[in-house]
């Protein structure tokens, strides 16, 4: 019956949860309402440029622009020893989200976030530092456009890119690692960002 979960028992004997599972389904391609990368293209954006400062992972570069796709962030800037499409360990994560995010590389990672910051950019970095604000304390006006800047995966947000920053955030976490995987990272704070309005 098109994937949908039946049983053969009363609907009144159920619980609620059990009726949730006798109704779920998973969603056909169709259903999830999916742009085209034309029309992503041309739809809204939230006001969020992402650089990639010395990035080695071409792995974490693809996922970085499939969450960049997921949340409508403009554009991307690849710095440093950054990979760049096309490429095809890029392509295994990206998904094809190398079509619809607009980006562009830079040499210099500072370079780029220089002219971002001369562009009206509120420059973020992620990164543990003695300043750094926990993302569940970061209150920006959703009308304010940022720029995130994301490190490499040993060394982090290099120096001259910290001396550009108007703000460091920092994830909170308790575990015995105090670190995460960039891609995980730069999903969890566009989500955040997301979710309180972008």
């Amino acid at each position: 019956m098109n994937g949908v979960l039946t049983a053969p028992v009363a609907q009144s004997s159920l619980s609620d949860d059990e009726k949730l599972c006798c109704i779920m389904k998973k969603l056909t391609m169709e259903e999830l309402g999916r742009l085209s990368v034309p029309q992503f293209r041309e739809a809204k954006k939230m006001p969020v440029a992402i650089v990639l400062d010395n990035v080695r992972s071409l792995h974490n570069v693809g996922s970085v622009f499939r969450t960049a796709d997921a949340f409508r962030c403009e554009r991307l800037f690849l710095t440093g020893i950054t990979g760049t499409p096309p490429h095809r360990e890029i392509h295994k994560t990206a998904l094809g989200a190398t079509e619809s995010v607009a980006w562009e590389y830079v040499e210099k990672p500072e370079e780029a976030v220089g002219k971002l910051k001369q562009d009206g950019y509120k420059i973020v970095i992620v990164e543990q530092t003695t300043v750094s604000t926990p993302l569940n304390q970061f209150a920006p006006d959703v009308s304010e456009k940022i720029c995130l800047v994301f490190g490499n995966e040993v060394n982090g947000v290099s120096e001259p890119v910290i001396d550009l920053a108007d703000l460091a955030l920092e994830i909170p976490q308790s575990g015995t690692k105090h670190s995460l995987n960039i891609s995980v990272c730069a999903g969890i704070v566009c989500w955040e960002l997301f979710r309180r309005g972008g």
